[in-house]
C-alpha cells in the first residue's frame, strides 16, 4: 500500500487526509523534516511513497495527477511530491539534504516537499510535473492566502475537468464529434464499477471479432451486425483509452493490448470480409491482403517519419510554417485530420458499407481512399524533409535502423559496404530493389526462377541502402519501402499461384510479420529499445523472407506454395508472439497506455 507522509501542523477542517486515503494512500504524520525522513526510512521499499505538506489546498484530481500516475517514477504538484520504488534513493537523499539544511526541523512557512522538489532539481533528477490547467494547488502561507485557495478550489468543477482531461486533445472529426460526447460517460461509469482499461480493450478486441464472424457468414443480416459491432467496438477502443487518463490507470499490460489490438481488430475485420464475399461467390482476398499491406505501410510511414525528426536539431522548413498556419484556420484542420482517413472515419467508412454494399465494394473505396490519404501524407512528407535542415541524431539513426528489420543477409553484405551511399541515393536504391523483386513476382508466372533473381537483387540494394547510418533527409523512407516490397512480393507470389487458398495462407504470413514490425515500433516508443537480435535472425528479417518466399515458389507447386506459406505463417506467429508476451508483461516493459494511431 502506498505511504502519504504528511509533514507539518494539521490544519482545522482539512480535508488533506481523506482525500489521500481515497487515493489509496496509508497516511501518515511528522511534525518535521527529521520525523518524515524517518517514517520514509520506515516505508516499504517496494511501494510508493509520497511527502505532502499538511497545508496543502487544491483538487483531488490535482492530487491524484500528482501522485498517483504510475508512468513516472518521480511526479509532483505545489506542496506534495512522490517517488515509485525506482527512484526512491533519489527522494531519500533529497529528504536528507532538507533535514540537514533545516536542522531537522521545518522552518514556519517553508514547504518540506517543494524544498525536496528542489533538492531533487538540483540533483538532476527528472521530476513530471503534470498539467493543472485550471485545477488547484497550493500551499497557503496565511488565513486569508488560505480562504481565496479554498474558493478557487470551489469556483471549479474537478469532476468536469477529469472527464474533458480523459479525451484526447487531437483526435479525428468522427471521434470527437460522434464518439467521444458519450464515450467519455461510459469511461466514468466503468471507473466507478471498477473495470479496468485492459477489460474494455478486451471487449473492444472480443466485440470486433463477433463482427468479423457475422461479416463471415456472407449474409445481409450478417453485414448489417457486422457494421454495427465494427462501430460498437470503435466505441470501445475510444473508452479504454479514455478509462486509462480518467483513472490513470496505466500498465504494461495495457500498452501492449492497446498497441496490438486495434491492428488485430482491423485486419480480423478484413478477413471476415473475405469469407463472407467467397460465401457469396465472390473472391476478393487479394484486395483484403491489399488492403493490409496499404494500411501496414502507411502506419511506417508515419513511425518512421516521426522517430525520424522528433529529435532533430534545426527541425524547420517553408512547408511546415505553411502546415501550422492552415491548422490556425478552425474548418481546414478538420478538412486535412479526415483526407488522411484516420481510425475513427476509415471504421465508420467500413462500417457503413458493409451495411449497405458488398466486402468486394467495401476493399475498393477502403483501398482508393487509403492510397490517397497515403500520396497526400507522404508527399508532405517529402517536401518537409527536402526543404529543411534538419541533423538528426544518432538516436534516431538507431530507431530507423531498427525499423529496418535487416536480417542477417543484409548484415553480412553491409559490412564491406561501410561507405554506403550518398544522400538521396538511400531511399532510391531500396526503392529501385523493392520494385525489382515485386515486378519480377507480379510478371511471371508461378514457379518461374526470376523472383528469385529479383528478391538477390533485393537483398543487394538492402544491404546497400542500411550500409551507413540512416540519418539523409528521406532517410526515413527506407523501412516504409521495404515493407511495401516484402509484403508485395508476398500477395504477387500467392496470386500467381492460382490455388485455393494461396491467398488466405499469405494473410496470415503478412499479419505475422507486420504483428512484428508494429511490436518493434511500440517498443521504442517506449524507449525500450528493438527486439532482440536473436529474434530478428531467427524468422530471417526482410530480406530473408523475401528471398525464401521466391524460392519457394520456384521450387515447389501451387499446393505445396499455399501449404509451406501456411507453415511459415504459422512459424513466424509463435515465434514473434511469444517473445512478444514475454517482453510485455516483464517489470522492463514501458508503463504506458497507448494513445492509438492518427490513421
Amino acid at each position: 500500500m502506498p505511504t502519504a507522509i504528511v509533514t507539518g501542523q494539521p490544519v482545522p477542517g482539512s480535508s488533506l487526509e481523506s482525500d489521500l486515503r481515497s487515493l489509496g494512500f496509508d497516511v501518515q504524520v511528522a511534525a518535521d523534516a527529521s520525523g518524515a525522513e524517518a517514517l520514509l526510512a520506515a516505508a516499504p521499499a517496494a511501494d510508493r511513497v509520497a511527502v505532502v505538506d499538511a497545508r496543502f489546498v487544491g483538487h483531488l484530481h490535482a492530487l491524484r495527477l500528482g501522485l498517483t500516475d504510475p508512468r513516472f517514477p518521480l511526479s509532483a504538484v505545489p506542496g506534495a511530491v512522490t517517488a515509485q520504488p525506482a527512484a526512491r534513493q533519489a527522494l531519500t537523499r533529497a529528504v536528507a539534504r532538507e533535514t540537514s539544511a533545516g536542522g531537522g526541523t521545518a522552518l514556519a512557512g517553508d514547504s518540506l516537499a517543494d524544498g525536496i522538489v528542489t533538492a531533487l532539481d538540483a540533483d538532476g533528477a527528472e521530476v513530471h510535473r503534470p498539467e493543472l490547467g485550471s485545477l488547484v494547488a497550493a500551499v497557503p502561507d496565511d488565513p486569508q492566502a488560505r480562504n481565496e485557495a479554498r474558493q478557487a478550489v470551489a469556483s471549479v468543477d474537478d469532476e468536469a475537468v477529469r472527464l474533458k482531461s480523459a479525451v484526447k486533445s487531437r483526435d479525428g472529426f468522427f471521434t470527437t464529434f460522434f464518439v467521444s460526447p458519450y464515450s467519455r460517460y461510459i469511461a466514468r461509469w466503468c471507473a466507478r464499477r471498477g473495470l479496468t482499461p485492459n477489460q474494455v480493450t478486451t471487449a473492444s478486441l472480443l466485440t470486433a471479432l463477433i463482427a468479423a464472424g457475422c461479416a463471415a457468414t456472407g449474409s445481409r443480416a450478417g453485414f448489417v451486425a457486422a457494421g454495427v459491432l465494427l462501430i460498437a467496438s470503435f466505441v470501445l477502443d475510444c473508452t479504454d483509452g479514455q478509462l486509462a487518463r480518467y483513472a490513470l490507470k496505466y500498465s504494461t499490460l495495457g500498452a501492449w493490448l492497446d498497441a496490438t489490438f486495434d491492428r488485430a481488430k482491423e485486419y480480423a475485420y478484413y478477413a471476415g470480409l473475405a469469407l463472407g464475399a467467397a460465401r457469396g461467390g465472390d473472391d476478393v482476398w487479394a484486395l483484403a491482403l491489399g488492403a493490409m499491406v496499404l494500411q501496414t505501410c502507411r502506419h511506417v510511414v508515419d513511425f518512421s517519419f516521426n522517430e525520424a525528426n522528433h529529435d532533430a536539431t534545426a527541425n524547420t522548413s517553408p512547408t511546415a510554417a505553411l502546415s501550422d498556419r492552415l491548422d490556425s484556420v478552425g474548418w481546414t484542420v478538420w478538412v486535412r485530420r479526415m483526407i488522411v482517413l484516420p481510425i475513427g472515419e476509415r471504421w465508420a467508412m467500413i462500417a457503413v458499407l458493409t451495411a449497405a454494399t458488398t466486402p468486394r465494394i467495401t476493399f475498393y473505396v477502403l483501398l482508393i481512399g487509403c492510397a490517397f490519404a497515403a500520396a497526400y501524407t507522404t508527399a508532405g512528407r517529402v517536401l518537409r524533409s527536402l526543404t529543411r535542415k534538419a541533423r538528426r541524431t544518432d538516436r534516431a539513426a538507431q530507431a530507423l535502423a531498427d525499423l529496418a528489420d535487416s536480417g542477417p543477409l543484409a548484415d553480412a553484405l553491409r559490412r564491406p559496404l561501410k561507405r554506403g551511399l550518398p544522400g538521396l541515393a538511400v531511399p532510391a536504391v531500396a526503392l529501385l530493389g523493392g520494385a525489382v523483386v515485386v515486378a519480377c513476382s507480379a510478371l511471371t508466372g508461378h514457379g518461374s526462377v526470376l523472383p528469385v533473381v529479383g528478391a538477390l537483387v533485393y537483398v543487394l540494394t538492402s544491404a546497400l541502402a542500411v550500409a551507413r547510418p540512416l540519418k539523409g533527409a528521406l532517410d526515413w523512407l527506407v523501412p516504409p519501402v521495404f515493407r511495401a516490397a516484402e509484403y508485395g512480393t508476398v500477395l504477387a507470389l500467392a496470386g500467381k499461384a492460382g490455388v485455393n487458398g494461396a491467398l488466405p495462407a499469405a494473410f496470415g504470413l503478412v499479419a505475422a510479420v507486420a504483428y512484428h514490425h508494429y511490436d518493434t515500433v511500440y517498443r521504442i516508443r517506449g524507449n525500450a529499445g528493438a527486439p532482440p537480435a536473436r529474434l530478428v535472425r531467427a524468422i530471417g528479417g526482410h530480406e530473408g523472407r523475401t528471398l525464401l518466399v521466391t524460392v519457394l515458389a520456384a521450387v515447389l507447386t501451387a499446393s505445396q506454395f499455399k501449404v509451406a506459406l501456411t507453415v511459415l505463417a504459422v512459424a513466424v506467429a509463435l515465434v514473434v508472439l511469444v517473445e512478444s508476451i514475454r517482453f510485455w508483461v516483464s517489470a522492463g516493459a514501458p508503463a504506458v497506455h497507448d494513445e492509438g494511431e492518427p490513421a
